[in-house]
């Protein structure tokens, strides 16, 4: 059967996390990428989940395994296990909350600290929906990308705004 493909016929497994705070939209940006779905009621991550979904960038069948991880303190234990072999990551940060994206140094670090240098780190700023609620201006999420030589984008997990994209820059 010509062009038929078995579901584990893929070229290549891509790993990708996603960090950030607790309640930043993490789980839904992975829902939405891997299911297309968006729950308002989800609950917070307990520890580690994941998700695949196949895409073909280039001609070439990408398998990417989404990590999701718990933003709470309280779980930071798993760090290296969970960042090994990862070769992008998405860094969130809600907009309508300033802590957040204060945060996104810690995270960048613990990045730095368990993940190859060569990692594709793409920092998303979501809930881009909710600009009247806005506490981080677009500038400011540039800004620091192009300070930390990150990729940027800001989404929509409730919208589907630019999630897609996001995840594919970075298996790109």
């Amino acid at each position: 059967m010509a062009g038929y493909r078995v579901e584990d016929d893929y070229d290549y497994l891509f790993k990708v996390v996603l960090i950030g705070d607790s309640g930043v939209g993490k789980s839904n940006l992975l829902s939405r990428f891997t299911k297309n779905e968006f729950n308002l009621e989800s609950k917070s991550t307990i520890g580690v989940e994941f998700a695949t979904r196949t895409l073909t960038v280039e001609g070439k069948v990408i398998k990417a395994q989404i990590w999701d991880t718990a933003g709470q303190e309280r779980y930071r234990a798993i760090t290296s296990a969970y960042y090994r072999g990862a070769v992008g990551a998405l860094l969130v940060y809600d907009v309508t909350r300033r802590a957040t994206f204060e945060n996104i140094d810690r995270w960048l670090k613990e990045l730095k600290n368990h993940t190859d240098p060569n990692i594709v780190v793409m920092l998303v700023g979501n809930k881009s929906d909710l600009r009247h609620l806005l506490a981080v201006p677009t500038e400011d999420g540039k800004s620091y990308a192009e300070q930390e030589s990150l990729c940027f984008m800001e989404t929509s997990a409730l919208e589907a705004t630019n999630v897609e994209d996001a995840f594919a820059e970075v298996l790109t």
